[in-house]
């Protein structure tokens, strides 16, 4: 026999993972407008928005299973569980949007290296798909390969962070160009870097 409660879960449940896909869409397109130079602000923009409101919407849900249900030990972990996926995969939005306002505001950026922001960019897209993954099967055991991918995004992010400061001070004739490339790298890294730290 179904529970009330199980009504409510199951709903949650479609919530997060609706989320899900749309949080990785966002991302992925934020990366491609910073590669191929493509304005998606306004789609990235709408779809920040709605996730946002999912996040709402899934907020207000486990409220109300709890208030109704007053649910126990795995009914209420998951519940929590769901709020907490909701805020990250609302959040991963967010810092799309975040990266494609970069482009905005700096501006173009075709003739930067985006060496950098690329590589790290492959691994933070496995990790989403991974956890979206472990998401669907809830392998727990898995999750270790997300925290030492978590590690590697770290490291590129600190070794570019070190080169730019090595480079800034040690070339004099740097120009402009120069500079918002490297703005727009170290801001585009840090997004990426903490949508690394959302996926785990």
């Amino acid at each position: 026999m179904t529970r009330l409660l199980d009504l409510g879960l199951d709903r949650l449940q479609t919530i997060i993972m609706d989320m899900a896909k749309l949080s990785e869409q966002s991302v992925f397109t934020s990366i491609e407008a910073y590669d191929n130079g493509v304005n998606h602000k306004r789609q990235i923009h709408d779809w920040s928005e709605k996730l946002r409101s999912l996040q709402e919407e899934t907020g207000d849900l486990a409220i109300e299973s709890i208030a109704r249900f007053q649910p126990v030990a795995t009914d209420l972990r998951f519940i929590r569980s769901c709020m907490e996926l909701a805020y990250s995969f609302s959040r991963f939005g967010r810092y799309a949007y975040d990266i494609v306002d970069v482009l905005e505001t700096i501006g173009p950026t075709p003739a930067c290296d985006k060496t950098a922001v690329l590589e790290m960019a492959k691994i933070v897209r496995e990790m989403i798909l991974l956890s979206k993954s472990l998401l669907e099967t809830r392998d727990k055991a898995a999750t270790s390969k997300l925290y030492q991918m978590d590690d590697t995004v770290d490291t590129l992010y600190r070794k570019y962070l070190r080169e730019v400061i090595t480079e800034q001070r040690n070339d004099k004739n740097r120009n402009c160009t120069d500079a918002r490339c490297y703005i727009s790298a170290l801001l585009i890294l840090r997004f990426l870097e903490r949508i690394s730290d959302h996926a785990c």
